[in-house]
């Protein structure tokens, strides 16, 4: 069976997808559930060096071993790893006043950014539909953050940066991603981690503007705390869940064709319900339903779209975060 799988790389490529999706799903639910009790670089850091451990003792082995993190391209591996702190952090801070099902849902207005992007940076074509899909989905955000109403919170506008930051990323991968192989760059993005929340937590770690009232504020601000022992393994949990799912993504871009991957992706939607629903029993009204419904759908328009286009060529691009 497994040697079926390995040989039919549409199966391997969603397969991977499926299991990356899952991996970076209980990830985030992990990270808001310890919102309330930790500062968010000192999560980061913990998640980034059992990550790395994860990385260098499971991963490295069996791809190449230390030759296959061998680079001439240092500096844009860690301009990647600066672009998926960014939209890391922007994502968890929102996620800790958020729903994580509404806080998963702005996020995936990455793909239509990306393709503005594209545009702008990259100098591809984009039709009339594909600007109404963007259109679309754009509604479906507005939808959700309900500007200008008492349900409103300026902390749902921190997925959308973390977005941004996310389709910078995307386009860095696209520019290395046919040289670079997918532990290196899962390495670098992990060692920029370890780096940017390590010098974080020197900088504030001690706790001294903590005490905002805020809950994305505290998140960032709180003092530093040893782990009780419960939540050892949440942080273990974190760390493996990353390290995995950042592979797993860029393994089944390197191996299936973008337009068969990108779908499932979407599956980290109702997964960010069922895991709202039970951990935290945050139910989506039916308007924030509406708003998600447009976004996913927009988003898997542009998928097909692309699926008839070259675009959908260039695979070896991990669109998903971390």
């Amino acid at each position: 069976m497994l040697k079926t799988i390995s040989e039919t790389p549409t199966l391997l490529g969603a397969l991977c997808a499926l299991g990356a999706v899952f991996c970076f799903s209980v990830n985030d639910m992990a990270i808001k559930f310890l919102s309330d009790g930790y500062a968010l670089h000192e999560v980061v850091l913990f998640r980034s060096l059992i990550g790395m451990a994860v990385l260098l003792t499971v991963l490295l082995p069996v791809s190449g071993g230390f030759a296959a993190l061998r680079t001439r391209r240092l500096a844009l591996h860690l301009a990647r790893g600066a672009c998926v702190v960014f939209a890391n952090m922007t994502f968890f801070l929102g996620l800790a006043s958020l729903p994580l099902a509404d806080g998963v849902a702005i996020f995936f207005v990455s793909p239509l950014i990306i393709t503005v992007f594209s545009v702008i940076f990259l100098g591809e074509k984009v039709g009339p539909r594909r600007w109404a899909a963007i259109a679309v989905g754009l509604v479906g955000v507005l939808i959700i953050l309900r500007p200008g109403t008492s349900v409103f919170q300026p902390a749902a506008l921190l997925p959308i940066a973390a977005a941004f930051g996310y389709a910078t990323l995307h386009m860095l991968t696209r520019y290395i991603g046919r040289t670079e192989n997918a532990l290196s760059m899962s390495f670098y993005i992990q060692f920029t981690f370890i780096v940017i929340s390590g010098l974080t937590g020197i900088a504030i770690g001690d706790g001294h503007l903590a005490g905002t009232g805020n809950a994305s504020l505290d998140f960032l601000f709180r003092e530093w705390v040893m782990p009780s022992g419960r939540d050892w393994w949440i942080l273990f949990a974190v760390g493996a869940t990353s390290a995995f799912g950042g592979f797993l993504i860029s393994q089944a871009y390197r191996v299936a064709e973008a337009a068969v991957v990108a779908p499932f992706e979407y599956v980290a939607m109702p997964l960010a319900v069922i895991w709202g629903v039970l951990v935290f029993g945050d139910w989506p009204d039916l308007v924030a339903m509406a708003g998600i419904a447009l976004i996913i759908g927009s988003g898997l328009f542009m998928v097909w779209r692309e699926a008839e286009s070259s675009y959908a060529d260039v695979p070896d691009t991990p669109r998903y975060r971390r």
